[in-house]
């Protein structure tokens, strides 16, 4: 699946809504936590801060991403910042393409860009790179945020039907996801799923 031609003209034009030059606080808290742990695939990495923000935690990270715009910028940043972090243009539904396995995978405000009949290949695709055991983190806009531009509002039904029979939900809860935009944080879930 190319990337949508509006995700590549958002990085061309400028900086996205979702590219507020900072890691995602929803994954700075789990990496607090201890709930990152082993080899990590950020999928969906836009720029590159989750990723580098993980990899300044001693983290072994590869970010992918559909946009060649946006991993050209991850690459910028990792390169002055003096970290080691692997950015690559790869297709979400295709991961197996990686040839390699993780421990976690993050996903931070990908699976929302899905239609339906793509969340499950999604999914798919996810066992491929996730041995079983493996953690899934998933950052999605709510259906709890107003109606209005931007991603779809996922309820906590769909986020849990695209994985079943190939994850198990361990935790789902009301999260914010920050952005740029004028009426600020988005109202999301935090989902954690174990590959099965």
């Amino acid at each position: 699946m190319p990337t949508p031609p509006h995700f590549e003209a958002a990085y061309r034009s400028g900086t996205p809504p979702w590219d507020t030059g900072r890691p995602q606080p929803e994954i700075v808290k789990l990496a607090e936590e201890g709930e990152i742990v082993g080899a990590v695939l950020d999928v969906g990495c836009g720029t590159g801060e989750n990723a580098l923000h993980l990899a300044s935690l001693g983290k072994r990270v590869l970010g992918v991403d559909g946009s060649s715009t946006a991993i050209a910028r991850a690459r910028e940043k990792a390169a002055a910042r003096g970290l080691a972090v692997p950015f690559l243009v790869a297709d979400a539904l295709e991961l197996g393409r990686l040839r390699q396995r993780f421990e976690t995978v993050i996903d931070c405000g990908l699976f929302h860009t899905f239609e339906e009949e793509q969340r499950r290949p999604y999914a798919e695709s996810l066992c491929e790179v996730l041995a079983p055991g493996g953690v899934l983190h998933v950052l999605c806009f709510s259906d709890q945020e107003p109606p209005g531009p931007g991603p779809k509002r996922l309820s906590e039904y769909e986020v849990g039907a695209a994985f079943r029979g190939l994850f198990t939900m361990t935790r789902i809860r009301p999260a914010r996801f920050e952005t740029l935009r004028p009426e600020g944080d988005a109202k999301a879930w935090l989902a954690t799923l174990v590959r099965i």
